[in-house]
């Protein structure tokens, strides 16, 4: 598949999964339909190039390895909503943004760079190894994810970010 290869079958087929996944998740695909669906094409695209939807507001490398804390949604997706009411492309938005409770400004990129990414510093050592972000576990259904902060809603079983625990 090419970039021309893309059709508005496919487009739409994408939007409806990121748009009901956002939901499941407690975010929200930003409401400006055609910028959305730009973005929604860039994810095709890459998706067609490189065999993986790498974020299309960053640069992808290629490498897949290289490439996974880009991977749509991206690692940065979370603490930008978090911080920002939004993710860097705009492409998720919060309920505040959503509600207009919050205002979509630019979102700083916090991806480091590449050099950075290699020599990224250990918080926690634990007797299974060294790990590189604080493990939050929900305490409803006790699903774990490792990250800066705990998600703002648990994608199994949607408890608010109040109910995790540091768990590591």
């Amino acid at each position: 598949m090419s970039e021309m290869d893309i059709s508005e079958e496919q487009l739409v087929r994408k939007y409806q999964v990121l748009d009901r996944e956002a939901g499941e998740g407690g975010y929200h695909l930003n409401p400006d339909k055609e910028f959305t669906k730009k973005l929604v094409h860039g994810l095709l695209v890459n998706e067609a190039r490189y065999g993986y939807p790498a974020c299309p507001c960053r640069l992808s490398k290629g490498i897949k390895a290289e490439d996974l804390d880009i991977i749509c949604p991206c690692d940065y997706r979370d603490p930008d909503l978090d911080q920002f009411g939004a993710c860097y492309c705009a492409l998720y938005i919060s309920d505040e943004v959503l509600l207009k409770k919050k205002a979509l400004a630019p979102v700083p990129e916090r991806r480091p760079h590449r050099s950075e990414r290699n020599s990224r510093k250990t918080i926690h050592t634990t007797n299974m190894g060294v790990l590189s972000y604080p493990v939050w576990r929900c305490r409803v259904c006790g699903y774990l994810c490792a990250r800066d902060e705990a998600p703002l809603v648990c994608p199994v079983c949607k408890a608010k970010k109040e109910r995790f625990e540091r768990f590591l």
